[in-house]
């Protein structure tokens, strides 16, 4: 059984369903984040969904360059949550399967290339201050240990 995050399911609202995958991308102490300006002004692990007929790995590599500028290297799996949630950037409410994973980036290639996403190093003691979403925080400070 998959831990389900998040408000619980509304009868009658239709969910889009939304494969997503997430890294926890670390370097020595610190854990790279990225900053989505728009429409949430809130910090994120770098990720997000998987296209029709896409793999989460091939999926996450592509987000996070997106999202960050970084080519990664996965390490392993951590878990899968499902999560209820409103996505005002698509307007549609969506059941979230998010796959995490850890992983190592490898060679940032450039600045990030999706609108309003920033990347940032933070130090790993802080970081899971900063995530908004309580899923990702709690895979964080449970990969922290």
């Amino acid at each position: 059984m998959i831990k389900r995050y998040g408000e619980p399911v509304r009868v009658g609202r239709k969910y889009k369903y939304r494969p997503g995958a997430y890294a926890i991308l670390t370097r020595g102490d610190d854990v790279l984040l990225t900053f989505q300006a728009d429409p949430f002004y809130e910090f994120q692990l770098p990720g997000g969904g998987i296209d029709p007929h896409e793999n989460p790995i091939p999926a996450l590599h592509r987000e996070v360059m997106e999202e960050t500028g970084w080519r990664i290297s996965i390490r392993r799996h951590i878990e899968t949550y499902r999560r209820f949630v409103f996505m005002p950037e698509y307007g549609i409410w969506a059941e979230k399967i998010c796959h995490i994973y850890h992983g190592h980036p490898t060679l940032r290639i450039s600045d990030p290339t999706e609108a309003g996403h920033t990347d940032l190093w933070a130090p790993a003691s802080s970081a899971v201050a900063m995530l908004k979403n309580p899923a990702d925080a709690e895979m964080l400070q449970r990969y922290l240990g």
